[in-house]
């Protein structure tokens, strides 16, 4: 009688183990909110024994932390991303903001509510909410100075015109959770005024900027 050889178990490598890990709890983060994630929740999606996700991230709260940085980064390529560097800044501004204005990243504006609700608890994940909002903050203000440049803006601030930016759109997002306020244009259109007013444009340039050619 012989024996039929047992099927081996192929082992990812430790980089591709480890970014599905990463993934698959970002996307639980995105889901359900940054509290769901536990080493056995990841574990069960993927299949593999809770001590599998322990052995790349041995506290939770690593991963936790790294879970919404690597959501967050994610957001920052899809709304800024680096192909579009050719395109006029006016452009890849509106391209940023004209899709967190009309909620087609309402997923990550609530991802953005609670990190930083629960970033009063976890100084890990406090350092990444800073970490990302500075590297957000520093794309943005390079492409307000850039924009300075090519005589599409107007600001001798680009710092702080930035910030009148981020800190609007982030007062939207504060309505993530909430679908019981005003839907309102004024709500749709407030953080581009905000962006046009001081950046020196005309009123409707950026929704305009957004469009495909031809429409």
């Amino acid at each position: 009688m012989t024996s039929r050889p047992q099927a081996t178990r192929t082992r990812k490598p430790p980089g591709e183990r480890r970014a599905e890990i990463l993934h698959a709890a970002a996307r639980i983060a995105l889901d359900e909110g940054l509290e769901r994630i536990t080493l056995r929740r990841v574990a069960d999606d993927l299949g593999v024994r809770p001590g599998l996700i322990g052995h790349y991230f041995p506290a939770a709260d690593d991963l936790v932390s790294e879970a919404f940085t690597h959501a967050a980064a994610q957001e920052r390529d899809a709304l800024l991303p680096p192909d579009d560097h050719p395109l006029p800044p006016v452009t890849r501004l509106a391209r940023f903001l004209v899709p967190l204005t009309d909620g087609g990243h309402l997923d990550l504006s609530r991802l953005w509510l609670n990190a930083r609700h629960l970033s009063r608890f976890k100084p890990g994940l406090r350092s990444a909410v800073r970490a990302q909002e500075s590297l957000t903050r520093t794309a943005l203000t390079e492409l307000v100075e850039e924009g300075v440049r090519a005589g599409d803006f107007t600001t001798d601030d680009a710092l702080g015109a930035t910030l009148h930016i981020l800190v609007t759109v982030d007062g939207l997002g504060a309505y993530a959770n909430d679908d019981t306020h005003p839907d309102h244009p004024a709500l749709h259109d407030m953080a581009l005024g905000t962006a046009e007013r001081h950046l020196g444009l005309p009123p409707g340039t950026l929704r305009g900027a957004a469009r495909p050619p031809g429409e």
